[in-house]
């Protein structure tokens, strides 16, 4: 007897899709207070610790603060690019795969544009890992801010009375 054609194996595939389903596209929870709080938080600090990095590197000419400045704000717009155009797919909503791909590449190209930077600086390593880590930390809260700013309205919508 075969295990893939019982219908128990196909109840609990069915079941796990249902459940899929349910938690990604039509039912996405409300998001904790605390997680959102904890995203916000170091979406600021990762950005304000980069931004006074900048700020007070002295040997730094403005140019290259300014190259770094974009380079995070590439990088912030970018990962909510790819968050933004994943979770659609997610759910059913057209993206082009020009858009997603864009989307992935720019996300790719400000991280490697960062580290071509910060390899060619003449910073101390200390500095080198300070931008590095603090621009990681603002990429990954962005993306997690989008999250819950998603899922926030996506609850508020199916909610209402809520």
């Amino acid at each position: 007897m075969d295990p893939l054609k019982t219908n128990e194996g196909n109840d609990t595939f069915t079941q796990e899709n249902k459940f899929r389903k349910t938690t990604t596209a039509q039912g996405a929870a409300k998001p904790s207070n605390a997680f959102v709080g904890a995203s916000w938080c170091a979406l600021i600090i990762g950005m304000a610790s980069y931004c006074i990095g900048l700020f007070n590197a002295g040997a730094m000419l403005l140019n290259e603060k300014g190259y770094y400045f974009t380079i995070l704000l590439f990088g912030l717009f970018s990962v909510v690019s790819v968050q933004k155009s994943v979770r659609d797919r997610l759910e059913g909503i057209p993206v082009t795969d020009m858009y997603y791909g864009i989307s992935w590449f720019t996300t790719f190209a400000s991280v490697i544009l960062l580290i071509i930077g910060l390899w060619n600086a003449d910073l101390e390593l200390s500095e080198k890992g300070f931008y590095g880590m603090s621009f990681a930390l603002s990429l990954f809260a962005a993306i997690a801010v989008q999250k819950n700013t998603r899922d926030l309205k996506t609850f508020e919508k199916e909610n209402p009375n809520a």
